[in-house]
């Protein structure tokens, strides 16, 4: 347990805190916000108990196996050309040819955005994020302000399309929400923060995973070789690769009551960091915790949160995940790091913003 005065913030970094803390939602909310921002709605990552249950059962068949049964041809034919982009490129940014257009591509296609839009949407994207880092410095209100004139264009765009049904389609995402709740239940702003949801927590999250895919083997050939010589050590060596980059690596919650970890007691009204990516290394819980290691398969990871705030969008990740490993196994035959990389500084997502790599061909 660690307090920082001048962010007013408990911090919980053991695996066991954690997950004790986001199984505990009667005393350890979100509905005051996840961000160092306090921020209430009648959203899914900001509402509890009976609410959020409702919310999520609404919510879930955009995300059933089923669903992402019929968006697998689609993520496997990304994967193949964008990896193969990679291979013809040599020394290229993999974030820029794969890691950022991959999810975002996907997710357009799955909402039924129009080709044209999708650069809109990235850039709503990245600049919607900053409002985890608002802070009340000049440089963290900018950010804040700027996530919410992200927000509120993206806002605008969804309103205008959902008019004229373009966003409800058959086969969309919202068109299989519409088709799957009857009598309206959820409100056109629920279905927008669904949209949200997929732009920020699908978006970033895969393209932090997949450019720590490539970052994590770049650095670790033998690695590489063990899952070309096993594939079906793909599924493990995603969530290896979950634990050991944590692609969002803090949320916060704040206190109900008195909330009492070990001899330490955090008072009510507290905002406390839940530091996920610590958990992901804590020792009690994996071996040797900071070596990467693909035959682990370390299913009790928090990457995606835990108990009734699992990420609702994992399966969704995980699909883009494995269908890029596989690829590359199939494409290529080393990978080396062409030059430095530069990681994000966002203070709660984790990943590369420039990535050079080299990707020799198979034979």
């Amino acid at each position: 347990m660690h307090y920082n005065p001048k962010r007013a913030t408990w911090i919980l970094n053991r695996h066991e805190d954690i997950r004790n803390a986001l199984r505990d939602t009667a005393a350890i909310t979100s509905t005051k916000g996840v961000t160092r921002m306090r921020i209430s709605a009648p959203i899914l990552v900001l509402t509890d108990g009976d609410d959020h249950a409702r919310l999520r059962r609404y919510v879930q068949p955009a995300f059933t196996t089923g669903a992402m049964s019929d968006w697998k041809a689609m993520v496997d034919q990304l994967a193949k050309e964008l990896v193969a982009e990679v291979v013809a490129n040599p020394g290229c940014d993999v974030m820029e040819k794969i890691a950022v257009p991959m999810p975002i591509r996907l997710i357009a296609h799955i909402l039924g955005i129009p080709a044209d839009d999708v650069g809109k949407f990235r850039s709503w994207s990245t600049d919607g994020v900053g409002v985890i880092n608002a802070a009340l410095t000049p440089a963290g209100l900018r950010q804040g302000f700027g996530g919410i004139r992200a927000i509120g264009a993206l806002h605008k765009y969804f309103k205008e399309q959902m008019s004229n049904g373009t966003l409800t389609r058959e086969g969309s995402v919202l068109g299989r929400l519409v088709r799957e709740n009857e009598h309206g239940k959820l409100s056109d702003d629920e279905m927008f923060f669904v949209v949200m949801l997929l732009l920020f927590a699908g978006n970033e999250t895969t393209t932090n995973l997949i450019g720590g895919i490539f970052d994590t083997l770049a650095r670790n050939p033998d690695q590489f070789a063990m899952i070309r010589n096993r594939p079906d050590l793909i599924p493990g060596a995603i969530e290896e690769q979950l634990r050991y980059s944590t692609p969002i690596q803090n949320l916060y919650r704040y206190t109900r009551t008195d909330y009492r970890v070990g001899e330490v007691t955090i008072p009510s009204g507290s905002r406390v960091l839940l530091a996920f990516g610590a958990a992901n290394r804590d020792p009690d819980v994996f071996d040797d915790p900071d070596t990467f290691r693909v035959d682990r398969n370390p299913h009790n990871h928090v990457a995606f949160g835990y108990g009734a705030h699992m990420c609702i969008g994992a399966a969704l990740t995980r699909l883009e995940g494995q269908a890029v490993l596989r690829e590359l196994i199939a494409q290529a035959s080393a990978i080396t790091e062409a030059g430095p990389a530069t990681w994000s500084t966002n203070s709660s997502l984790r990943g590369p913003v420039y990535l050079p790599i080299r990707l020799s061909a198979a034979r």
